[in-house]
């Protein structure tokens, strides 16, 4: 099979000379940090006057870490490392606590994003042949606008269809020819559910490939589509911070997303110490993006949970893998007591035959009690049968979320469509806990 490469060059780097080229990038970006008041600040404390006090890539740990909080903290201008003039866009975060998290860029930290995508596309097998329909959102979230220049640079197609309206999505796929979107792969699933409602089934379409991202999910959710919509599906990894979309990115062979090392240096960090931790063992990601001068950022704590894995690629790729997202250090449940995470339970339902395409899970309060219930929709056939056969469902989802998780759940099924739907990042927990 003949590898698809944007630039075999650096995508096969031998590890000396690709971490010679993080050294080179870390010094230049920390010489666009201390322009900053906070980098200055913190390089101060330890020693940092300038890029050559970098000497080597063991360095980086001298520098303590940035947060989410920081750079709301210094929320709008506190992080930017270059004069406004040479800023042409702004993204922001939703800004949940009131005040928004702000990435500016120049000319030149987009080019550099865009080409990151541009090869994270072409790693997938996708060529300018292809037709690329775009349903995540457009505007200050950096996931619509990411991609679509990528996708151009490769020289695809583009439908800028954003998020929503999945009866029109439905329509351009057909009128258009769609043969690659990138989409969250919760709403995938939605749209797969409409097509009868459309007239249309998998076979009057061409897609072939989706890019699924945005949100966390489990294999299971991934087998799930390739399995409805007979394509292959592709992780994608970014953040807001770092950029958007393309920090890393799965190739053909689906054994592990590609970090783009010459544009982010990355380490896994036990959540609790801030040590780093061994090749293969979860902690939390940080990041240092090498590739952005307008927002430095030198050792951010994504809170998303992952390892690193060991071996290489049989693509030839150098560059390391990250595994898929296992959950965030923010989103762990405490239910009576007992570490859940939302992945653990979508993990086991998305296994049956029976489960449909959404599930909410919800937690309640009785008495002293914490009340774990498990919504789950399942194929209006199931409900045509014999009722027994509804409760030995419900008797064998709960046994494997229990062998699971250990807390034993209330498990409710339910008709297509009686669950919210979401055509962004779906929203699977509802904590009704009260807050104190």
């Amino acid at each position: 099979m003949q590898i698809p490469y944007q630039n075999k060059e650096i995508e096969t780097m031998q590890r000396p000379a690709l971490e010679e080229l993080q050294l080179k990038r870390l010094r230049e970006i920390v010489n666009f940090s201390i322009r900053t008041p906070f980098y200055k600040k913190r390089f101060a404390k330890v020693g940092i006057n300038s890029g050559d006090d970098i000497k080597s890539l063991k360095d980086l740990k001298k520098i303590p870490f940035t947060t989410k909080d920081d750079l709301r903290q210094n929320f709008p201008r506190g992080l930017l490392a270059v004069d406004m003039d040479d800023v042409i866009r702004i993204h922001t975060s939703s800004g949940t606590t009131g005040i928004p998290t702000v990435i500016y860029y120049s000319r030149q930290d987009l080019d550099n994003w865009t080409d990151l995508l541009a090869r994270s596309i072409i790693a997938t097998g996708a060529t300018k042949s292809d037709i690329f329909q775009n349903m995540m959102t457009y505007g200050l979230f950096t996931g619509g606008l990411g991609l679509h220049y990528g996708a151009e640079k490769v020289g695809m197609t583009v439908i800028p269809a954003s998020g929503g309206n999945t009866k029109r999505q439905l329509l351009l796929m057909r009128d258009f020819g769609t043969t690659v979107v990138h989409v969250t792969p919760s709403y995938l699933l939605h749209i797969h559910s409409v097509l009868p409602e459309s007239n249309l089934t998998v076979s009057d379409l061409s897609l072939r490939k989706a890019y699924i991202g945005a949100e966390p999910h489990s294999e299971n959710v991934r087998l799930k589509l390739e399995d409805l919509w007979k394509i292959d599906a592709y992780n994608s990894y970014g953040l807001s911070e770092m950029n958007g979309p393309g920090v890393a990115f799965e190739c053909i062979y689906k054994t592990g997303l590609h970090i783009w090392e010459d544009g982010y240096f990355v380490e896994i960090i036990d959540p609790e110490t801030g040590e780093e931790v061994p090749q293969g063992q979860q902690g939390e990601v940080v990041f240092t993006n090498l590739i952005r001068a307008a927002t430095p950022l030198l050792r951010y704590r994504t809170r998303d949970l992952a390892f690193l894995i060991p071996g290489t690629c049989e693509c030839g790729r150098t560059h390391r893998r990250l595994s898929r997202i296992m959950g965030r250090t923010d989103d762990m449940m405490i239910i009576n007591g007992v570490n859940v995470f939302p992945s653990q339970i979508e993990e086991v339902i998305m296994k049956i035959h029976e489960v449909g395409t959404n599930y909410l899970i919800q937690v309640e309060k009785d008495g002293a009690i914490d009340k774990l219930i498990v919504k789950v929709e399942i194929y209006s056939k199931m409900f045509l049968g014999d009722a027994r056969q509804l409760d030995g469902l419900k008797g064998r989802i709960k046994d494997d979320l229990r062998a699971s998780i250990v807390i034993n759940p209330i498990v409710e099924l339910h008709e297509p469509g009686f669950l919210p739907i979401s055509e962004g990042k779906a929203k699977r927990v509802l904590d009704l806990r009260p807050k104190f």
